[in-house]
This record gives structure tokens, C-alpha cells and sequence, in this order.
């Protein structure tokens, strides 16, 4: 048999040992490809001025993805050199020279990579195509299939790929040329020793790695830049402190202990455990600090999303709309413009007053998180302007009783205000609080209607007040253009100096284009992220378990003659499996909720509702990580499972 038909039944084999690996490296090479598709298309990059933003951030995610799976490529070769050292050194003992057997892991181990990469684009070209339609539908542009490869794209893919398969098999390649037949055969129990030696230093190690962990996490809350990397880099000491301390404290603990050591399966789950153990230290930290940042870049993704949604279902209730905040200005200009050239079904040009009072604004302010940047005063609207802003918006029509108010908010606002029952004082008119009302209303801008609430009063008791400012709404007969909106952008340029004042211009299809442009650039790139950190981290778990699927046999077998039954020790493997993939994630969402609650607080409040509340985000997040997660400890625990436990008896 040729060297080159050997190597071509030992990639088969490989690929049918590794199948986990075999089908991350093609998932790797499908998300490598269809991101970068998104980086040269043409089309997706057009769709707004924002989205010329979305090549530089995935090419800088496709760096740390690359750096990732570099690493997952170099680790799954080392263990195939682990479980073929043996089978190497048998072809050394036959007379196979080393440079040639270096040749033949090589060669086969470049079969398994070419498949993996030709499989991945082809896969790739159809999540590209799911991704195209996504970014489409954001936008509200129709989809239409058109299968194809962008040659850019399959370049920068492919490179990628050969230079981390060269790099990493280059490294086996100079090894296995250098190795003796003895360092082959005896490569799988080449353990390393324990790390951290004596109690009383793992304690302290301990003891400061959990204090790094907690002043970690709150430098990631604290919002600041600098704060931030600082914890970043206090969360991987944290975790790397932690493993190896722990680990290395697992064997002194049981030998302490007993009665405990030998109770049970326990004997069976500790000797496993610390076959390897300072091995298993430095993998699980590595392990939780990938697991850390996927979790940090789920939630991420799904709060800057919730941010988008809210802010647009806030500002998209107009189709036009022109905040203008200094009143000795002539805005006729806008009003002329739109007049000739926008067709307009309803609209309506109305004031926002000051009650000359801060009583709500002071209730709402201590009642809630709320906060006001441009109301020193409660803002008050007649109760025509906003019966027409209602139905402007496709609001029903909303009824002010005779001395009355009503108070109109965001939704967050309610469940405060329903206790508010202090009158209004207008000049001679004394008002008490009527119904609230929640529908959006664009009360979320610098010159909007109210910031977070205004107060809806009788026409005649605005009379005397002071004019905040002026505002225009509009629902048009079809949607606002871009070259419209920046016509009247250019008409603004005109009229006001912007070192004194500034109108809020802004349009229904602008806005949504705008959320669509800053979902993709922001989602996108962290979702990439997480899935590529997640695949890489949970099959190195995976790849580790499986390449001792020898030793698991021996062991079995061995307890087997010994009298235990498969039930037995079908439950030792479980809760091996068990402690195995807990280990590294339970630390990253300690780590993570926290973050990512309170970054589902930093935005302005009245943002993240609904849907995108903070209890909903978590959830979302710890239900996507944990299904792909699940999906690899079930791959590994079958097959595991199935390749170890001896047949019934």
C-alpha cells in the first residue's frame, strides 16, 4: 500500500473517530465563509451608510475567530498525535523512516482539512443565502434566492484554513521527524504534574483568584473603557487561579476525607479526575474564559437589539416628523418643501409648553430610574394637538373629562403614575389626574412630546404658557425618501446655526433603515462570536473526553470482572460527564448575568421592555448557549457511551 492510499484510509478512520471535530472544522470553515461573503457583497454593504461599517467589524471578529480556531485545529492534532503515537511507532518499528511518517500524519490530516473546508463552503454558500435573507428582512427588502460563490470570499476562506492547518501540522510534522520510536509508542502517558504543590499555597491562590473574580466583574459593570479591559484581564486571572487551585486542591480534599473518597462511584469519578489534573486545570480555565465571552457576546447581542427595537418602536410612530426648538426661527421652509413635493394625508403643526412647575418630574425622578435631559418642567400638550397626534399615529381616541388631565407616558412609567393623584395648577385652573395612556408617541427625543411623560390638558388652559418648542407631525401617503429627508436636512443647514440650536428631523423609513443598519453591524459580528467560541471551546472538551475513550474501555473491562453491573457503571460515566462539562461553565455565568444586568440597565429606562426585558434576556442567552452546548455533551456522552461500556453480561 502506497503512502498516499494509507494516509487516505487513516483520514476516513480519523474522520469517523473524530466526528465531532470533523463537523466543527466544517461548521468553522460554513461561518468563515458566509461572514466573509457578507464583507464583499456589494449589496448587503449598500443598503445604508451605516452598513459600510459591517466589513471592518467582521474582519475584526473574523481575527479573534481565526486566533480561536487556530487554537482548536493545533489541540484537536495534538490529541490524534496522542491517539496515533502508538500506530506511529509500530510503522517506525517496521521500518517506515520518521520523515516518512511524518509525512503520512501529515497527508492525512490535510485530507481531513481539504474535505472539511470544501464541505464547509458549500454549506457556507447556503448560511450565507440564510444571513442575505436576514439582512433583507431587516430592512424590509424582498429576498430572492441566488445561489453562487463570491471567489473574494472562498480566497480569504481558504487562505485562512491553509495557513492554520500548515501551521498547526508543521508543528507535528517537525515532532514526529524528531521523535524516537519509544516517545511515539508512550506519547498518551506523558502526564504533567500537579501545578500548585502544597495546601497552604493552593489556598491562597484560591483565596485571590475569587477576590480577582469579583472585583473583575464589577470593573466589566462599571461602563468605562479603560475599567473594562482592567476587569477583563482580572476575570481570566480569576479563572485560571480558581481551576488550577481547585483542581489541584481535588486530590487533597478526597485524601482528607475518606469516607467520602470511597463511598459510592465517588473512588471511580475521583481517580479519573486526577489521571490528568493539571492538564484538566489549565484546560477548563481556558475553557470558561471562551465559555465567559460568549456568554458576555449572546447577551450583548440580544440588549443591543432590544435597545434597537424599542428606540424605533418609540420613534417610528410618525412618518415625518421635525422637532424645532428655537422659536424666533421662520420654519416655513420645511413646511413649503413638504407641501410640493411630499404627498401628505394628515398632519399637524402644534407646541410643546412648561407648566412652570417640576412636581411629576420630581415624583417620577424619585419613584423611578427615570431621567430628563431637556425638561427643567413638567411639558404640557393641548388636548386638540394631541387628539390629531392619535389618530396621526393610529391611536383610538382618547377622552378628557371636565376637569381633568390626562397624562400620557412610556410604558415603564405606568405602574408609578397610576399612584400619582396631585392636582395640576395652570394659572386659575386646577386639574386632577384622569386616565394614562402608553401608546408610543415619540416622547424618547431631545424635542419630542415629552420626555418619558406629557401632560395632556383643556385647550384653554395652555393660554399664558411658556412654548417649549414647536413640532410637526405627518402621515404620509408613502414613505419618505432618503433624498427627501436629506433635502429637508440640507434646508435645516440652512436656516440654523448649529453652534446656537439644532431641529430633530427624522422619518418613519430613515429610522427603520437606520435600527436595521445598526442590528447588523452590532448582532452580526457578536453572534459570530458566540457561536464560533462556543463550537471551539465544547469540541475541545469533547476531543479531550474521546481520546480517552482507550483507557475508559480498560477501565470498564476491568470493573466489569471486578462484578459491576452496566447500570453501575453507566451512572460513573454520567457523573464523570456530569462534573466534566459543568466545571468550566458555572463560573461564566456567575460572571455573566450580573453584566449583563446591568448592561440591560445602562440605556435609558423605558428602553428594554417587554419582550426585551432584562429576565427575558438572560434567558434567551443561557437557552442559546446551553443548546449548543447540550448538542456537543450529548454527541460525546453516545458515542462515549457506546465505545466504552462493555456489552451486557
Amino acid at each position: 500500500m502506497t503512502l498516499f492510499k494509507l494516509s487516505l484510509r487513516n483520514a476516513r478512520r480519523q474522520a469517523r473517530d473524530y466526528m465531532v471535530y470533523f463537523v466543527t472544522v466544517v461548521l468553522a470553515a460554513a461561518l468563515l465563509y458566509s461572514f466573509n461573503g457578507l464583507i464583499f457583497s456589494r449589496e448587503i454593504n449598500t443598503l445604508s451608510q451605516t452598513m459600510e461599517m459591517l466589513p471592518v467589524l467582521i474582519a475584526l471578529a473574523d481575527i479573534v475567530v481565526l486566533c480561536v480556531f487556530g487554537w482548536l485545529v493545533a489541540y484537536a492534532t495534538r490529541f490524534m498525535l496522542l491517539r496515533r503515537g502508538r500506530e506511529l511507532g509500530t510503522y517506525l518499528l517496521i521500518g517506515l523512516e520518521n520523515k516518512q511518517a511524518a509525512r503520512l500524519f501529515f497527508l492525512e490530516n490535510l485530507v481531513v482539512g481539504g474535505c472539511s473546508l470544501i464541505l464547509g463552503i458549500i454549506l457556507g454558500g447556503l448560511l450565507y443565502q440564510a444571513f442575505r435573507a436576514m439582512t433583507l428582512a431587516l430592512f424590509g427588502l424582498p429576498y430572492h434566492f441566488s445561489f453562487g460563490f463570491s471567489v473574494p470570499a472562498l480566497a480569504l476562506t481558504a487562505a485562512s484554513f491553509a495557513l492554520i492547518y500548515l501551521y498547526a501540522l508543521a508543528r507535528s510534522r517537525r515532532y514526529i521527524r524528531k521523535a524516537k520510536i519509544h516517545d511515539l509508542i508512550y506519547y498518551d502517558r506523558q502526564n504533567e504534574g500537579v501545578v500548585i504543590q502544597t495546601g497552604r499555597r493552593r489556598l491562597r491562590v484560591f483565596s485571590v483568584s475569587i477576590v480577582l473574580g469579583v472585583a473583575g466583574t464589577l470593573l466589566l459593570m462599571a461602563g468605562n473603557m479603560s475599567l473594562g479591559v482592567l476587569g477583563a484581564g482580572c476575570v481570566i486571572l480569576f479563572l485560571f487561579g480558581f481551576f488550577l487551585s481547585f483542581a489541584s486542591g481535588v486530590p487533597a480534599f478526597f485524601d482528607k476525607r475518606p469516607w467520602q473518597k470511597y463511598r459510592g462511584q465517588s473512588l471511580l469519578v475521583f481517580r479519573t479526575l486526577t489521571a490528568k489534573l493539571a492538564t484538566m486545570g489549565v484546560l477548563m480555565a481556558v475553557i470558561s474564559v471562551l465559555f465567559t465571552a460568549t456568554f458576555i457576546c449572546e447577551g450583548s447581542g440580544l440588549v443591543f437589539r432590544g435597545i434597537f427595537v424599542g428606540r424605533a418602536s418609540e420613534n417610528t410612530c410618525f412618518d415625518l416628523y421635525i422637532g424645532m426648538d428655537d422659536m424666533q426661527r421662520d420654519h416655513s421652509v420645511y413646511l413649503d418643501y413638504i407641501t410640493e413635493t411630499i404627498p401628505v394625508e394628515k398632519s399637524v403643526l402644534y407646541q410643546v409648553y412648561l407648566s412652570g412647575s417640576t412636581q411629576m418630574l420630581d415624583y417620577v425622578s424619585s419613584q423611578t430610574a427615570y431621567y430628563n435631559y431637556s425638561y427643567d418642567q413638567d411639558p404640557i400638550l393641548s388636548y386638540s394637538d394631541y387628539a390629531a397626534l392619535r389618530s396621526i399615529a393610529g391611536c383610538k381616541t382618547a377622552e378628557l373629562k371636565e376637569g381633568q388631565y390626562l397624562i400620557h407616558c412610556m410604558t415603564y412609567l405606568e405602574p408609578c403614575l397610576k399612584e400619582y393623584t396631585q392636582p395640576l395648577v395652570l394659572g386659575n385652573t386646577s386639574l386632577t389626574p384622569g386616565d394614562i395612556y402608553t401608546e408610543h408617541l415619540a416622547q424618547g427625543g431631545w424635542t419630542s412630546n415629552g420626555r418619558g411623560y406629557i401632560l395632556v390638558v383643556p385647550d384653554e388652559a395652555v393660554q399664558g404658557l411658556t412654548v417649549h418648542h414647536r413640532a410637526y407631525a405627518a402621515k404620509t401617503a408613502v414613505p419618505v425618501t432618503q433624498d427627501q429627508y436629506e433635502a429637508m436636512t440640507y434646508l435645516h443647514n440652512e436656516i440654523v446655526d448649529w453652534t446656537e440650536s439644532q431641529d430633530y428631523i427624522t422619518t418613519k423609513a430613515r429610522e427603520e433603515a437606520e435600527i436595521a443598519s445598526q442590528t447588523a453591524i452590532t448582532v452580526f459580528p457578536l453572534y459570530y462570536l458566540a457561536v464560533a467560541l462556543t463550537m471551539t471551546a465544547a469540541t475541545i472538551l469533547t476531543i479531550q473526553q474521546l481520546s480517552e475513550s482507550a483507557h475508559y474501555r480498560r477501565q470498564f473491562l476491568l470493573l466489569q470482572k471486578l462484578g459491576m453491573n452496566r447500570r453501575e457503571m453507566s451512572k460513573t460515566l454520567r457523573t464523570q460527564f456530569a462534573i466534566y462539562y459543568a466545571m468550566p461553565a458555572v463560573p461564566p455565568i456567575l460572571i455573566g448575568v450580573p453584566f449583563i444586568l446591568n448592561l440591560c440597565g445602562a440605556p435609558e429606562p423605558g428602553v428594554m421592555t417587554g419582550a426585551f426585558g432584562p429576565a427575558v434576556i438572560i434567558s434567551a442567552a443561557l437557552g442559546i448557549f446551553f443548546l449548543i452546548y447540550a448538542v456537543y455533551i450529548l454527541l460525546a456522552y453516545t458515542s462515549l457511551k457506546r465505545n466504552v461500556l462493555p456489552d451486557s453480561f
